[in-house]
């Protein structure tokens, strides 16, 4: 197959700038800043806010991930990564130079870095086995392109001009505040019999009274004066240095450019994941489907919250869902701080990442190929529409479910807590049965008992001690015991506290 891109199967792709608005709901916001930092030169966000639309695409990059899992394959593409970010602070020197012959010569060792990284990538890739369609496509196109004329001629010509400046020898006569610069003409290394002489008088280590150099990247005006001079005894190689500069200004191959960039999308996020595999927490490649609405997985968890509880070794609680046949809602009930928010985040959280072609927190994972994904989180009131929190709420259900298909996920999470229970009843079981007639998926955290109808799961407690959370969101109808009995014995109200009390 023709190469296009290590991160889309084919042509024409178009990166959605702005970040969806269900990020900030599901912390997703917080791991795009995590896996992309220390990367800002390659300006990967929006790569992480643009979803594949189709299951070939996401496969397409499954391969490449898997590839990428293999240290040999990594190890050489960060080593290309690290040569062509040499390259471009080599360039980007250049626009902090004042003098014209030493920009040319950081740019002649710029074309040089590049000629190096591609070559050398392209020998790695030929003696690796590959199994993605993505890397077997670009190893193919670099063989072709590294074998090309344009590339050979680039390559050569690099070689010969820096073999040549390297092969210039010059002499310097120093006379009070004149320099004169002559060609070197086997005039005698005085400095090696000065060092010969003196030799003798070395008695071990002594203080050093030498003065040192300023390593500065920029010459000075007596530097580029000499420069000048120089290049006056060595007219023919510093001309075709100049012309060089002006015709290899455009020597980047621009699918080498964009594999450059594109491939540390895959390396930032294989990064990140490395500490929680670490940590003995599973990541996996998910069966992504458009047509199938059966999802389910196991071992999972909300990789924002284990981002923050793996440096400060907290353990990390794992839980597992899934929805057969005609199941399309998770409502999730039980006591407050059991986990419920976070366990409706992480089922966004999957199918996110799920559509990026990425693997998944978890030991198996079977997704949906969804068009968009929605969410309700409680938010405070804002003072500038003049809305109430109920009204707010209403607005923004209604907007979600006039919004959505059939292949659409929504995330809601304790809706309608600012009306009474009747009421709050009343309206979840309403928006609960139009989410049934458009065939949508859901997770619904919800404080109400009544709107478990559907398929029931609860966060659990410790049974001896039902204050403690387990964070265990388990398949049980709704029985709402657990949290009232913790909040009798917060406040001393249980059956036996009284009866000790009387």
């Amino acid at each position: 197959m023709a190469f296009h891109s290590i991160l889309f199967d084919g042509p024409g792709a178009r990166l959605v700038a702005d970040q969806p608005d269900y990020f900030t709901d599901l912390n997703l916001d917080q791991v795009v800043t995590a896996i992309t930092a220390g990367r800002r030169e390659y300006d990967l966000a929006p790569f992480f806010y643009t979803r594949l639309r189709t299951e070939d695409a996401i496969a397409y990059r499954q391969e490449v991930a898997r590839d990428l899992e293999d240290g040999a394959l990594s190890d050489c593409v960060a080593a290309f990564a690290r040569r062509m970010r040499a390259m471009r602070e080599h360039l980007q020197q250049i626009s902090q130079l004042h003098y014209q012959r030493q920009k040319q010569r950081w740019f002649l060792d710029a074309v040089a870095i590049y000629c190096d990284a591609v070559t050398i990538l392209a020998g790695d890739l030929a003696a690796m086995e590959l199994g993605s369609r993505g890397f077997r496509a670009f190893r193919d196109y670099l063989a072709d392109y590294t074998g090309s004329g344009a590339f050979t001629a680039l390559a050569a010509q690099t070689k010969s001009l820096l073999g040549r400046l390297a092969g210039i020898r010059y002499c310097l006569h120093i006379l009070g505040s004149r320099i004169r610069v002559t060609r070197y003409d086997g005039e005698a290394d005085y400095s090696a019999d000065v060092a010969t002489t003196f030799a003798r008088f070395a008695r071990g280590a002594v203080k050093d009274y030498r003065s040192r150099f300023a390593d500065l990247a920029d010459m000075d005006h007596v530097e580029a004066g000499i420069l000048d001079l120089v290049a006056k005894l060595y007219p023919e190689i510093f001309a075709e240095l100049e012309e060089f500069c002006g015709a290899r200004r455009g020597y980047l191959d621009a699918a080498v450019a964009v594999f450059d960039r594109e491939v540390q999308f895959y390396a930032a996020y294989l990064e990140f994941a490395a500490p929680f595999r670490t940590a003995g927490l599973g990541f996996c490649y998910p069966r992504v489907c458009a047509e199938s609405k059966e999802v389910a997985a196991s071992q999972t968890f909300d990789v924002a919250l284990a981002a923050r509880l793996i440096p400060e070794q907290q353990p990390v609680v794992c839980n597992d869902f899934f929805l057969t046949g005609p199941e399309r809602i998770l409502v999730v009930s039980g006591p407050n701080q059991g986990g419920k928010t976070t366990f409706a985040r992480t089922v966004g959280q999957l199918h996110h990442l799920a559509s990026l072609g990425l693997p998944v927190p978890g030991s198996e994972a079977r997704l949906l190929a969804f068009d968009q994904m929605f969410t309700h989180f409680e938010r405070g009131e804002n003072l500038q529409d003049l809305r109430g929190k109920l009204e707010d709420d209403l607005t923004r259900i209604h907007g979600i479910l006039a919004a959505a298909t059939a292949s659409s996920i929504v995330i809601m999470n304790e809706i309608f807590t600012s009306t009474t229970l009747q009421d709050a009843v009343f309206l979840g079981t309403r928006v609960l049965e139009q989410i049934v007639d458009l065939d949508l998926l859901c997770v619904c955290v919800t404080f109400i008992d009544e709107l478990t109808a559907t398929v029931s799961m609860m966060s659990t407690v410790v049974p001896d001690n039902p204050a403690e959370r387990t964070y265990q969101i388990v398949r049980r109808p709704a029985d709402g015991l657990a949290y009232a009995l913790a909040i009798a014995e917060k406040y001393g109200l249980t059956y036996r506290a009284l009866k000790d009390r009387i």
